[in-house]
């Protein structure tokens, strides 16, 4: 054994207490860090062979584990962008140079320069596109993910395309002889009128005028006329309107028990707009009045964003200043097999290793 084996494993053995003070100087450090996750310092022996008569001091080797797997503790906080996993999970988020990263540090606030949502660390909530209604995920990676971003969400008008219209119709009314609603002659009776509004392409509102006219008795047969109430003639009925119904005239048909037998739609093209389907299941023809029981359309006029939600399954709203919510993003929750073997970055992040395994892509509440 030599002199300079002596220092080589005293030394060794110094750098080792070293790394071990550190970890646990970062860890007090970080007692307020949101996302941090505690390391500890685990050692190993190195030895070199050796003979009866020959000893080789050896040395000491050191390596940093994260408590990554373990559950924090959950911080209320008044923001509405402020996101907190309880169980497994990792957000993902993006760096400055487009890196991906996964992280449980939630706290999200929305950057004045580029308008997506960012942490502390400066990194970019990523999440799924909702356009077309539902998230375009890949189960096993990060392909379609998108930043966060609520710019573009200012000020939008969005057209109507779907809506109900369930209501009950009644049935002791006296059938309509003579020309009907869906006529739109000067002479056109109707039993029931009601509105609608709609909403243009620019977000202009459209009320539609809808005729129910009870047609025959038994069995029971309503006309369902709609027309664009910007078209109504100057007589006191309204008819006839300048222009004829938006779409044909439908005939709803009831049974013996006053429930629709069909149609159950009705499109009605939307002037300036786009098609309007409208629900019609569960109408029902009985003996007491008109009573509107579930009638609403999609759609909303331009209005300013009023600010941000997520809802705990992941789904991010725009509200707007008229009350309308609209479901922008939905953010994912990546997993991966091992996450203590995930390799720690700056700023309470963590990137993919070989040993962590590769990210798999689900939802929260799924």
């Amino acid at each position: 054994m030599s002199l300079y084996g002596v220092l080589r494993t005293g030394v060794s053995g110094m750098n080792a207490q070293s790394t071990k003070l550190g970890t646990i100087a970062d860890n007090i450090a970080n007692t307020g860090t949101v996302g941090y996750k505690a390391a500890s310092t685990q050692f190993s022996a190195l030895l070199l062979d050796s003979t009866q008569n020959d000893y080789n001091s050896g040395a000491v080797s050191t390596s940093i584990r994260r408590s990554v797997s373990s559950q924090g503790s959950l911080t209320y906080t008044s923001s509405n962008t402020d996101l907190g996993i309880q169980g497994n999970g990792f957000l993902i988020v993006s760096a400055a140079d487009g890196t991906p990263y996964l992280t449980r540090a939630g706290s999200f606030v929305t950057d004045a320069s580029t308008g997506n949502l960012v942490n502390s660390a400066g990194y970019t909530l990523m999440g799924y596109p909702l356009d077309d209604g539902n998230p375009n995920a890949v189960l096993n990676g990060i392909g379609n993910l998108v930043p966060v971003n609520m710019t573009d969400k200012n000020l939008t008008a969005k057209a109507s395309t779907s809506g109900t219209f369930t209501v009950n119709l009644p049935a002791n009314e006296a059938t309509v002889s003579g020309n009907a609603a869906g006529a739109n002659a000067a002479d056109s009776a109707y039993t029931v009128k009601s509105s609608i509004v709609a909403y243009d392409s620019i977000g202009n509102e459209v009320t539609l005028d809808v005729y129910m006219t009870k047609t025959q008795e038994s069995p029971a047969e309503w006309e369902m006329a709609v027309y664009n109430q910007a078209d109504k003639g100057t007589s006191t009925s309204g008819f006839p309107y300048s222009s004829g119904p938006l779409a044909a005239p439908v005939t709803l048909t009831f049974d013996s028990d006053g429930k629709l037998t069909g149609p159950t739609s009705l499109a009605i093209p939307v002037p300036n707009g786009q098609t309007l389907s409208l629900d019609l299941t569960g109408t029902t023809a009985l003996a007491t009045g008109f009573t509107p029981m579930n009638v609403q359309v999609n759609g909303n006029a331009p209005s300013a964003l009023s600010g941000v939600e997520i809802d705990k399954d992941g789904t991010v709203y725009a509200t707007y200043e008229n009350g309308a919510r609209i479901a922008a993003y939905r953010i994912p929750l990546a997993t991966v097999a091992s996450p203590d073997n995930l390799k720690a970055v700056a700023g309470d992040a963590f990137s993919i290793t070989t040993s962590s395994g590769d990210i798999q892509i689900g939802f929260p509440t799924e």
